[in-house]
């Protein structure tokens, strides 16, 4: 078998449940729900008017979605080198003193830029290093030649 593929060749029962496919006790148990949701749910109101908190938890969690935080829309240089994140960092000030993003936005996105920027620093000081491995290198075979 090759590394990277599910099944061996000449699998004759296909390429394996489809994605997103239930088992056959959930899909029953989810009929059997749909049969019964309507009085389910009066069930569930009425407990949760009759003051049963865990009923009315339920109820305010099926009846609102869960809150999301809208996107945030702001320009940004490409980020190839940390100048250009440095300059991203006084962007996301600007925005934050300017009253187009909240601090909680900001804070979001500086943490990231910084993660990017600790990529990009590592990605250099390997590049450094490597050249400095490679300029030794040469050296000492300079040196065992000149012997």
């Amino acid at each position: 078998m090759k590394r990277g593929r599910p099944f061996e060749l000449g699998n004759r029962l296909g390429r394996g449940r489809p994605q997103g496919s239930r088992n056959k006790t959930t899909r029953e148990a989810l009929e059997i729900l749909d049969q019964y949701r309507e009085p389910l749910f009066k069930k569930c109101i009425a407990r949760a008017l009759e003051g049963d908190v865990r009923a009315l938890a339920l109820c305010i969690d099926r009846m609102l979605p869960s809150l999301r935080e809208p996107g945030v829309r702001i320009r940004m240089p490409k980020l190839k080198k940390i100048t250009d994140i440095d300059l991203a960092l006084q962007r996301i000030a600007d925005g934050i003193g300017s009253g187009n993003l909240t601090p909680g936005e900001g804070e979001k996105i500086h943490t990231i830029l910084q993660h990017h920027r600790n990529n990009i620093q590592a990605e250099e000081m390997e590049a450094r290093l490597a050249a400095l491995e490679k300029q030794t290198q040469e050296q000492a075979d300079a040196k065992g030649r000149r012997r």
